[in-house]
């Protein structure tokens, strides 16, 4: 199954302002005007395979990578890196430290990946899930997801969140921001049994800070997991320490947002979490899902915000890992005003449904791509 052609747009897919941040914490976010770059797969045998790649990749770079997929006989791809050209040769030495290389993951890669699994998986009439191990879960945990808001607007989004099936919700934040009037909004509403998983993305900027917001939110009792309170800063041996003290003091699981499995090794030899947020490609997703189960560690699958093609291939790698026990971000089917395919996705009591259908189980909607392409 040779590719023959591949086609890319650039699109902007807007947000809807309310579902992200209050006027009062910065309105409509900067990263909504970033754009993506949607690609199509045209093979010999009349299949096509779609993908997305994530905000803020060049066109130009994402042509470059697609130059070098021309060609390709598609059966015979590496999918542990689809740009690899032919098997590793045989040698009589142990590679240093175990580490074989695989190749280079170019601009895009997510993109690709998930095109060369979705065209593979209808050649073969099997989901992605099955070429990654097959699936564990039929549905899969999701949360709602919410930007910085003041009390009063995160009260009215924790409304919306339960009108739609959900029983948890992330929200961003900052340490300088009312976080307990937030939390205690949501507890207003939802309950102790409504959990919330707080990610300040880093900005809440040092032990104590994050130790004593935490004192102050106990007694509501609806936190699930704080992530990446302090910066990471490369996950130097002195910050894992931190997080290993914080783990300890805080009365609340903490985890960290990791992509690497290298990294995933580092957290949990330093004993510094009990979560893990993980994201990257379908396969790392995969090998460091597997890690983490190794040591016993709930995971959950990240997301940027993602439009329906790159959010359903999280779906179907969230599915094949047997520790993906916490809520994951699916959340761009309802913070951007289109998510480009035409199957998108359903949510029923904190769930969403893992597709059986051959390939990525999803369609690229034509006409909402024109409506919101940005390369004319």
């Amino acid at each position: 199954m040779i590719i023959t052609q591949i086609d890319i747009w650039t699109v902007v897919v807007p947000v809807f302002p309310e579902t992200v941040h209050s006027e009062k914490y910065g309105g409509y976010p900067d990263w909504a005007r970033v754009p993506k770059q949607i690609i199509r797969l045209h093979t010999d045998e009349g299949f096509t395979g779609i993908g997305e790649t994530g905000r803020g990749q060049s066109k130009e770079a994402v042509v470059h990578a697609a130059e070098q997929l021309k060609n390709r006989d598609v059966m015979k791809m590496c999918l542990q890196n689809v740009f690899r050209q032919g098997p590793l040769k045989p040698t009589t030495e142990v590679p240093s430290q175990w580490e074989v290389d695989l190749g280079s993951y170019p601009a895009g890669y997510q993109a690709f990946e998930t095109a060369i699994f979705d065209l593979i998986g209808k050649r073969l009439e099997v989901p992605i899930h099955m070429l990654l191990g097959g699936a564990c879960w039929e549905q899969v945990r999701a949360d709602f997801w919410i930007g910085h808001q003041t009390p009063e607007d995160t009260g009215r989004s924790t409304k919306i969140a339960i009108e739609r099936g959900f029983t948890g919700l992330k929200t961003k934040c900052r340490i300088q921001e009312p976080m307990v009037e937030r939390l205690r909004a949501i507890w207003e509403v939802g309950g102790s049994d409504f959990k919330v998983t707080v990610d300040p993305n880093e900005r809440f900027y040092t032990v104590e800070q994050t130790l004593e917001l935490a004192d102050q939110l106990k007694e509501l009792d609806n936190v699930e997991v704080f992530e990446d309170p302090i910066p990471k800063k490369g996950l130097r041996d002195d910050v894992l320490a931190q997080y290993r003290y914080m783990r300890e003091m805080l009365p609340f699981p903490l985890a960290l947002h990791l992509s690497n499995p290298s990294d995933v090794i580092k957290a949990i030899r330093a004993d510094a979490i009990d979560y893990l947020n993980l994201g990257g490609s379908m396969v790392n997703f995969v090998k460091a899902a597997a890690i983490a189960q190794a040591a016993d560690i709930p995971v959950w699958h990240g997301s940027g915000n993602d439009l329906g093609i790159l959010e359903r291939s999280y779906l179907h790698a969230a599915s094949v890992a047997p520790n993906c026990l916490l809520a994951s971000d699916f959340v761009g089917s309802w913070t951007r005003v289109d998510d480009l395919i035409v199957e998108g996705f359903t949510f029923t009591n904190g769930y969403t449904l893992v597709p059986q259908t051959p390939g990525l189980g999803c369609e690229l909607d034509l006409d909402a791509l024109e409506k919101y392409r940005v390369d004319g």
